[in-house]
């Protein structure tokens, strides 16, 4: 999608230093990324111990018991 946006100078090229790319749109790509997957991780905490995945969940033990069956 295309689009132009107004961005605050001093802010974007602090994030370059930290980002290292080297386009704002891979920069803007880089951060729309990372704001999503914050959000994701935090919506996951937020469902610890409503019933999803439970606090003692263990992968690997069911892994090892399904490979032994």
């Amino acid at each position: 999608m295309r689009t132009n946006i107004e961005l605050d100078d001093e802010l974007l090229q602090a994030a370059f230093r930290y980002a290292g790319v080297k386009t704002k749109r891979e920069l803007v790509d880089l951060a729309l990324r990372e704001f999503v997957e914050q959000h994701r991780r935090k919506d996951l905490r937020e469902l610890r111990g409503q019933g999803g995945i439970s606090a003692d969940y263990d992968h690997r033990a069911l892994r090892e018991r399904d490979r032994s069956s």
